[in-house]
């Protein structure tokens, strides 16, 4: 017997992880209108329609019918980390883009994902507005903070995850997925050849500083703004979208040759994302933004397998 093969509409797709943790969905329309991320995305899913385009202008009747949107919608308004403007910076505005979606469309779920302080920003009345907005418009919904790390993920990485459906039994009997193990550590997923000179922290105009500070082998570095940080042993911090800007936010560590960064490729396999996976390593600095602002591709798959099974499940009274 065939099984039903759902269709997705992807909002804010970033370059495709929600695509690749809703694997066997069928993704009918996706928009992003960063033009490095939908370089990378074209590379990885040629056949998907890709609208590169301000996601305001998007005409809803043009696109085809779909069964779950899903959105990892802009965070850097709600992120403890950055000015928390919310709703009066325009990024924090799109959310109101995914309502105006669900109102034309009315799919049968959603998924969204955002920054864990989302919860808290503005003393919770942010949250609220989100949560009864998407009630007056149906959808029953349930949402949890989760960490990479406890999804076979070692990387230090909360985030909300927002499930709804139009129909409050499949919420009501919606599951998140119970936690998980980890198998391997942050250092599993890393190179162990030596990797290119650039990669190595020697010429740092803050070396000495560097230098003096990682001084555990088991541990993984990063710069903040009020200097160093440093996780749990075997843990990688936050990916973040800041890494390779001006700020230098990617992880460091030591290695047998000498102190360096994380690569591209490693960054992408502590976000799930697998080495088939394509990069344009012409614009180094933009993959890294790409994998920072994408979604832990474990936490989606799960979380795709769980609503995928509510809407083939039939409930009756």
């Amino acid at each position: 017997m065939k099984t039903k093969k759902f269709k997705i509409c992807s909002l804010f797709a970033g370059i495709g992880g929600f695509e690749l943790g809703f694997k066997g969905f069928d993704v009918v329309y996706a928009n992003e209108i960063d033009k490095y991320a939908c370089r990378t995305y074209r590379m990885n899913f040629p056949n998907t329609h890709l609208d590169e385009c301000d996601v305001c202008n998007v005409d809803c009747s043009d696109i085809p019918d779909f069964d779950v949107l899903t959105a990892g919608f802009p965070c850097q308004t709600f992120s403890s980390v950055g000015l928390q403007q919310g709703f009066n910076d325009k990024r924090g505005t799109m959310f109101f883009e995914i309502l105006r979606f669900l109102k034309q469309k009315k799919p049968k779920a959603i998924l969204l994902e955002n920054v864990s302080n989302l919860l808290k920003h503005d003393n919770g009345n942010t949250f609220s507005v989100i949560k009864s907005s998407l009630e007056n418009l149906g959808y029953s919904i349930k949402y949890e903070v989760m960490n990479a790390l406890d999804y076979g993920i070692p990387q230090q990485r909360n985030r909300i995850f927002i499930v709804g459906f139009l129909d409050n039994t499949k919420t009501e009997h919606f599951v998140f997925p119970k936690h998980i193990k980890l198998r391997h550590d942050a250092f599993y997923f890393l190179d162990k050849i030596k990797q290119p000179d650039s990669y190595y922290m020697t010429r740092h105009k803050r070396w000495d500083e560097i230098n003096s500070h990682v001084v555990d082998n088991r541990k993984i570095y990063r710069f903040t703004d009020w200097g160093f940080s440093s996780g749990k042993a075997g843990i990688c911090p936050t990916l973040l979208a800041a890494m390779g800007s001006q700020f230098e936010r990617i992880p460091f560590f030591r290695d047998e040759f000498s102190i360096r960064k994380l690569t591209q490729r490693e960054c992408a396999r502590l976000q799930g994302i697998p080495d088939s996976y394509k990069f344009d390593m012409k614009a180094p600095k933009q993959v890294y933004k790409q994998i920072g602002n994408s979604v832990c591709v474990n936490i989606v798959s799960l979380l795709a397998k769980e609503i995928k099974k509510q809407l083939l499940e039939v409930f009756y009274e």
